[in-house]
């Protein structure tokens, strides 16, 4: 246990490294900054002091050791060192957790091997987030370090959710089952969803729309998840910026039979050519709604595919939960783009559902109700917190809360 009050939260990238150093007493962050491109010529560290100033730096960044260790750097020219005594702990951020990890959880090197061992169903993201926690543990060996894992919130999910419908000897040799992901997203909006109803969260029923360049829904039964549209991979599930979503699984074998795609080449149009930018070439939905606002024909295809596919994920996840208290809308989509919320909810009002136009187009970094009064179901925009769920998940383990 430590006596400090200050939790460092990493999210190690393969290129990149996030971080916010957040005081738990007051929820106040001292610092926050980003690391990028590193490894190639055109690195940049972008730090953000406590009063907003920033500070710029362009270099070359070797690797992750030297972008954490110019992260400490700026830290320390802040007089927030890493050996500071008001520092409880570093939070990591960790994406695939599998079946063991449920909960926050204490680095060891038992710990660190078996997230390590979990790298063939995460290879994009485990391996680095391995490394922010090596790194991190040379720079603070004396430091609890908490890795906290996007899966996490996901293993609630009754079997009959998680399990796919294969051969269960084949799925149990390699790990083939539903995980979900944007777990900690998930788990911060259902709660705070709650509250701003006034409610406690295990008295509610949540349908969260986490929707960034990636996008997944939840359906959240008294704080626990029920189902999450993600999968073995961030790949099912709603239309993204980049990625299909749900296809049938069949177009995989037509494309390498029929196209002669390979097993890689399919896999990069799944994950980098498809989603918005597939349909429309292009995977910002700013540009989206501009063109489809000027009558881009390709532009408005993309728009209503995705709509679609969301409004029949929050039918489904209705179906669930049996009961909806509030569906909340967040990330940089989810919050900021009235055009997706209103489409996403128009033709439900039979369910309880609706929006308000004049609420709905107010721009606001605070959690708001955008339904009318009379709406059996509210419909909610909550931005999303992940740094602060995952400093809070670990300021409680270190402090015995959990």
């Amino acid at each position: 246990m430590t006596d400090g009050t200050r939790v460092l939260v990493l999210n190690a990238g393969s290129s990149s490294v996030k971080y916010q150093l957040i005081d738990m007493v007051d929820g106040s962050r001292p610092a926050a900054g980003l690391v990028e491109r590193i490894g190639e010529a055109d690195g940049r560290l972008v730090h953000t002091a406590a009063d907003g100033t920033k500070r710029e730096r362009a270099e070359v960044f070797a690797d992750h050791p030297a972008a954490l260790g110019a992260v400490a750097g700026e830290l320390a020219a802040d007089g927030l060192g890493l050996d500071s005594p008001r520092l409880a702990a570093i939070g990591h951020r960790v994406v695939h957790g599998g079946q063991r990890f449920t909960a926050p959880t204490l680095v060891t090197d038992e710990v660190v091997a078996e997230i390590r061992r979990l790298i063939p169903v995460a290879p994009l993201h485990n391996p680095a987030n391995i490394t922010g926690i090596e790194v991190a543990r040379t720079l603070r060996p004396d430091l609890p370090q908490v890795a906290v894992f996007d899966t996490a919130f996901h293993t609630t999910l009754p079997e009959a959710a998680a399990r796919y419908a294969i051969d269960r000897k084949t799925a149990d040799e390699h790990r083939v089952r539903r995980y979900g992901f944007h777990g900690t997203s998930h788990q911060y909006v259902s709660r705070a969803a709650a509250r701003l109803l006034g409610r406690d969260p295990a008295e509610v029923n949540v349908i969260v729309l986490h929707l960034g360049n990636g996008a997944s829904a939840s359906a959240v039964a008294g704080g626990v998840c029920v189902e999450t549209s993600m999968g073995l991979t961030p790949l099912e599930g709603l239309v993204m910026g980049t990625r299909s979503g749900d296809v049938d699984p069949g177009l995989v074998f037509h494309l390498h039979r029929v196209g002669g795609l390979t097993v890689d080449e399919i896999d990069d149009l799944l994950n980098r050519r498809s989603g918005l930018l597939g349909l429309c070439g292009d995977n910002d939905m700013r540009e989206v709604l501009r063109r489809a606002g000027e009558g881009d024909e390709e532009a408005r295809l993309a728009f209503d595919a995705y709509v679609h596919r969301l409004r029949k994920y929050v039918g489904a996840y209705y179906a669930v939960l049996g009961r909806v208290d509030v569906v909340a809308f967040t990330a940089g989509v989810g919050e900021n783009a009235a055009p997706v919320r209103e489409a996403a909810c128009a033709g439900l009002e039979a369910l309880g559902i609706a929006v308000d136009p004049e609420l709905n187009s107010v721009r606001s970094g605070a959690a708001r109700l955008i339904s009318p009064g009379y709406a059996r179901v509210a419909v909610a925009v909550v931005p999303t917190d992940e740094e602060l769920e995952i400093a809070q998940q670990a300021f409680a383990l270190v402090h015995g809360r959990n």
